[in-house]
């Protein structure tokens, strides 16, 4: 994901398991490329976790509209040049852009260093907004579809441009594997020793019903390829977006290697029909906005 935007990324996370594998000191798996850029992230409360992406998303925004404000005020102003109006132009028109934002982010910077005036200056001062940044919201099943539901929810049918990304362990895996919203009907967990009475909660299928909400369902380890269409996808669609990743876990006893065999078990998931992968696109043309991705199931052998 890091690799789609993550020189630009702001990433909220809920408090859980992607906080013990996302911010250990020692063994972080984000880093910052050779100009030194790379995703800022911000650890959130378990319950109000897609409330905090989206604050961060909209106070990013309120700060950008005043840049574009101040930058409209310097075009039509009589004294600055013309080379900064046009670069400031340049930039607005650019603003939505994540690539031809930096371009002319740039462009404008060096022309306001030039002009050394205290409009410029105000400007300056928040250069780090003058780029499109990518707003991630990532969490685990816990909090996606039971604790933080509600605030999942209002996030989504906001509209606002956020992606979220949920990795579903299909229980609470942080709490040593209990029985969720998100576990299957007859699945055996912590208290659910006899099998859980009641089938999972479709999130995929809430998000969809709204319309326009992007939608997909992907398993890295069964379909890389898919996986990265979809992320390119969220992250280039201008509106709300929702990815759910089957995460098997330690919780789930997986044997003979247990954690090393994570992406073989998302294989076998896929290829017998229990986790299936598909795209929900709002922007594609009618009668192609869903697209099942995966093939029909087959016979699989169980891990012993």
């Amino acid at each position: 994901m890091t690799q789609v935007a993550g020189d630009r990324m702001f990433i909220s996370n809920a408090t859980g398991c992607s906080s013990i594998w996302g911010n250990p000191a020692a063994t972080a798996p984000y880093c910052k490329d050779k100009d030194g850029h790379g995703p800022a992230w911000n650890n959130s409360l378990f319950e109000d976790n897609a409330e905090h992406g989206l604050g961060m998303a909209v106070g990013y925004e309120a700060v950008q509209h005043k840049l574009i404000a101040a930058t409209q005020d310097i075009i039509a102003a009589d004294g600055p040049s013309d080379e900064l109006k046009a670069a400031g132009q340049a930039w607005i028109d650019s603003v939505n852009d994540a690539e031809a934002s930096k371009t002319a982010a740039a462009a404008y910077v060096a022309e306001l260093e030039k002009c050394g005036c205290d409009a410029s200056k105000a400007i300056l001062a928040d250069k780090a907004y003058l780029t499109k940044k990518s707003f991630w919201i990532f969490g685990g099943d816990g909090w996606a579809y039971d604790i933080g539901f509600g605030g999942l929810d209002h996030v989504l049918a906001s509209g606002h441009n956020v992606n979220v990304f949920v990795f579903d362990t299909e229980v609470y895996s942080n709490t040593g594997g209990q029985a969720s919203k998100a576990s299957n009907l007859g699945q055996v967990a912590q208290f659910a020793a006899a099998g859980k009475v009641t089938k999972k909660k479709s999130l995929a299928e809430i998000a969809m019903s709204y319309g326009y909400v992007y939608v997909a369902q992907v398993a890295m380890g069964a379909n890389p390829a898919q996986t990265l269409k979809a992320i390119h996808e969220a992250e280039a669609y201008d509106g709300p977006s929702l990815i759910i990743g089957y995460s098997p876990c330690e919780m789930h006893s997986i044997k003979k290697g247990g954690m090393q065999n994570c992406q073989a078990e998302m294989k076998k998931a896929v290829e017998c029909g229990y986790w299936n992968l598909f795209r929900f696109n709002p922007e594609a043309a009618a009668g192609k906005k869903f697209s099942l991705d995966s093939k029909e199931p087959r016979a699989v052998t169980r891990s012993s």
